[in-house]
Order: structure tokens, then C-alpha cells, then sequence
């Protein structure tokens, strides 16, 4: 049974990002909202917290999911072979509903599932996900949902698809939107959009034309990930 926490209330805030902060100590899972949709997270270094995710969500361990971070600082100690116009990607959107695929640094001792090597990364743009964040460390995080659903945009969505796995529920109100990240491959030569979500393909294309380079192919509509 989770307990909700309502962002809103000072006092509920602080008792509510504590409450969340033990649970995912715990290997437990949470579900906080961020600038897209709401997401259901757990810590990204715990394999048996990742498992119970990825049973959570009913997905197989070939969808494994992306990694929150609360300053993108913290991408470099994750991702290691950033392309110049990636990093010009994530100062662009960052913090924001982009999320980057990236080739994992190789010392990192975790397991988000079948991977190849690769790690997708976000910093969301909502005061209380980075306030979590920040307190947490990255967290392994996908779309509030059941596989399959609609990605919850209330605390309520979310508690009624996800609340029996859930530990603590972080109510930040009604999503902003109800688009999910989009996310784009930064592990070849040339950017490639795995899905298309708040920011469009036309709007990339101009930003990475003035970073000196183009999209490679057109976007796969079929990830959930938050």
C-alpha cells in the first residue's frame, strides 16, 4: 500500500521527498512527477530495485529503463564518448524532455537490464523530481504506467495503475503535458530520434544543423519511457 504526499504542502513536501528518500534506499520504488509525464523510479545502482521496476511496468529486461539525474554534471560520470553535438543537445535542453542515449562509462558497477553498453540519461525540469534527485542520485525511471497504458499525468493515474508495487507517491499536481521525453541515440556518428515526443524531429533538425550536423533516420514511436 503507498502513501501519497502532496508537493504543494510545505510540510507534506518535506515529509513526502524523505519518505522517498528511505524507500529508494530500500530498493523500493517511487513514483514522482516530472516536466513530462509522471514516473515510477528506483535507484539506478540497485539491480534487485531495477527488476522490481521492470516486473512493476511488465517489461522484459530488453526494454531497460533511462537514468534521472539532477545536474548534468553528473553525465559524465555515466556516459563516456559524448559527441560534441550531444553536449550541445543536452546545453540546448537541459534540464527538459530530452533524454539521450549514450555509451555507459565502463567502471559503473549496475544492471538496468540488456543494455548493449548504452545508458539513456534525462534531467528533468520540475523543482521537485530534481529536488529528489538530488538527494537520491540518479534514479533508474520509466513512464508511470502499465505497459501498454496511457503514461499517468496525476498522482491519482499513477496510484491506480502502479500503487500496489509503490512505496511512496509524490503528488506534483497535474503534468505540464502529457508527452514523454523525446529520445535520441548519441552513440553513432550522426544523432538518430528512437522516439519523438515534446520536442519535435523539425525542431531538432534546426538546432543540430547549427551544430553541424543532421538526424539520421526518422523516429520509432514504440518506447514508454518517461
Amino acid at each position: 500500500m503507498s502513501t501519497q504526499y502532496d508537493l504543494a504542502d510545505p510540510q507534506a513536501r518535506e515529509a513526502g521527498l524523505a519518505a522517498a528518500v528511505t524507500a529508494v534506499r530500500r530498493g523500493q520504488l517511487v513514483v514522482l512527477p516530472t516536466d513530462t509525464v509522471y514516473g515510477v523510479g528506483v535507484d539506478a545502482f540497485d539491480s534487485d530495485g531495477v527488476q522490481r521496476l521492470l516486473d512493476a511496468k511488465g517489461r522484459g529486461r530488453d526494454m531497460p529503463p533511462p537514468v534521472l539525474i539532477s545536474s548534468d554534471t553528473t553525465l559524465e560520470a555515466l556516459a563516456t564518448e559524448l559527441p560534441g553535438w550531444a553536449s550541445g543537445l543536452v546545453a540546448e535542453y537541459w534540464p527538459g524532455p530530452l533524454t539521450i542515449v549514450c555509451r555507459q562509462q565502463p567502471s559503473l558497477r549496475w544492471d538496468l537490464g540488456e543494455t548493449r553498453g548504452t545508458v539513456a540519461i534525462r534531467m528533468p525540469d520540475h523543482e521537485g523530481a530534481l529536488e529528489l534527485l538530488g538527494r537520491t542520485g540518479p534514479l533508474a525511471v520509466s513512464s508511470a504506467n502499465n505497459t501498454g497504458h496511457p503514461a499517468a499525468t496525476t498522482a491519482e493515474e499513477a496510484e491506480e495503475m502502479l500503487g500496489w508495487g509503490v512505496e511512496v507517491i509524490l503528488d506534483g499536481g497535474p503534468s505540464s503535458g502529457s508527452v514523454a521525453s523525446t529520445i535520441v541515440d548519441c552513440t553513432g556518428t550522426r544523432p538518430r530520434v528512437l522516439r519523438e515526443g515534446a520536442i519535435s524531429v523539425a525542431e531538432l533538425s534546426k538546432v543540430l544543423e547549427g551544430l553541424g550536423t543532421e538526424l539520421e533516420t526518422e523516429p520509432d514511436p514504440g518506447d514508454d519511457s518517461a
